[in-house]
């Protein structure tokens, strides 16, 4: 196995595979370079995250439409050191970037920069998705402040706030406690095509942290992440992780994602393997893209576009609605990836109690609920 990207999706990958007796090869451009983004997830996302991986397990979460919210699922901030170790072992790896790939009836051959060419029977791609003017994007700027600096907009150091549409309809504030006496506060874009720039959410922030007597003076923080990436095809090349589309297209989370279908993945690239390459990386792709999955992907995408043509002032009436809903329904439409019922389930809820001003918006989900 050869894999490209040594970001949390490649290196999950990698040791699922070394795991099952696969010998596996992991491109990193920079292996020695540490992960910088901050990731966050659900608890119940990933149920095999060990302790050492967690920086932070913030006691309460919070989520501001026009009215605050209390989300009772447990929260968790990553500790980026400590994941890596997890997923470091049993594979090589290979500091190099990847040029371009040549795929014959025996496997491939993956050439890097330099000149260099490795023979592999399998090719993933977890190298990311590229962003494209014709894709929507969440885009963020954030800044780490001392956690007493933070009580300035939050009323504790250990509560994270998920999202806060208050004094704003352009965008959302996150705040989340790093578990080391400091706390990342972040101006985010829910989803545009495309993003929108980073220097104006640095201006957004740094205005809105002066308005409560703070400016920015330690590590920032960017983001930009393409949500609308469509299923992909089937061929030679596997994509995995953000590359094959499993950022969740309405809230931008993909980590816990990738990492738990590591597994399956991998388990399906053993059992065919005999069968030769290709048989393999049809078997992965299987894996990833159950009809099931690919059901509720298109329905989130779809969730996505309605969001986005909503009126700005009508978004953080919609995200008060939705924080109403049973916590099982919205664990459903935010981490259910082949639960289709479920994910249907949460959307048609969500129609029902809204007033006709947001309904209007989400029309295309009473079908939904028809056809279901």
């Amino acid at each position: 196995m050869v894999i490209a990207g040594g970001g949390p999706a490649g290196r999950a990958l990698a040791r699922a595979c070394a795991r099952r007796g696969l010998v596996t090869v992991l491109i990193d451009p920079a292996p020695a370079r540490r992960w910088r983004a901050t990731y966050g997830l659900w608890a119940d996302e990933l149920p095999s995250l060990p302790g050492n991986a967690v920086a932070c397990a913030p006691s309460t979460t919070l989520a501001f439409g026009t009215a605050p919210h209390v989300l009772d699922r447990r929260y968790l901030v990553v500790d980026n050191a400590g994941l890596r170790t997890w997923l470091d072992g049993g594979y090589d790896v290979v500091a190099g970037t990847v040029s371009g790939v040549d795929h014959g009836g025996q496997g491939s051959s993956v050439r890097l920069e330099d000149g260099r060419v490795l023979a592999a029977g399998l090719y993933f791609d977890a190298s990311g998705a590229r962003p494209r003017g014709d894709r929507y994007e969440q885009t963020a700027f954030g800044a780490v402040l001392p956690a007493e600096d933070a009580l300035r907009l939050v009323d504790s150091p250990d509560t994270a706030v998920f999202m806060d549409w208050r004094g704003s309809e352009q965008g959302f504030l996150y705040v989340l406690p790093l578990g080391d006496g400091a706390v990342l506060v972040e101006e985010t874009s829910l989803a545009r095509k495309p993003g929108l720039p980073l220097e104006l959410l640095a201006a957004r922030l740094r205005a809105r942290l002066k308005a409560v007597g703070l400016t920015s003076r330690g590590r920032e923080e960017r983001v930009r992440i393409v949500l609308d990436v469509p299923v992909p095809r089937r061929g030679r090349t596997v994509p995995f992780g953000a590359a094959a589309g499993l950022v969740h297209p309405a809230t931008g989370y993909s980590v816990a994602t990738s990492v738990r279908l590591a597994e399956p993945v991998a388990d399906a690239v053993a059992r065919s393997w005999e069968r030769g390459p290709g048989a393999a990386a049809a078997a992965a792709h299987g894996a990833l893209w159950p009809a099931s999955a690919r059901t509720v992907h298109g329905l989130r995408r779809h969730g996505l576009r309605a969001l986005c043509g909503m009126p700005s002032e009508m978004v953080p009436v919609f995200f008060d609605l939705f924080f109403t809903l049973p916590i099982p329904l919205q664990r459903a439409f935010t981490s259910g990836r082949e639960d289709a019922p479920a994910t249907v389930e949460a959307m048609s809820a969500l129609f029902r109690i809204a007033p006709w001003k947001v309904r209007k918006h989400l029309i295309g989900w009473r079908a939904l609920r028809r056809s279901r």
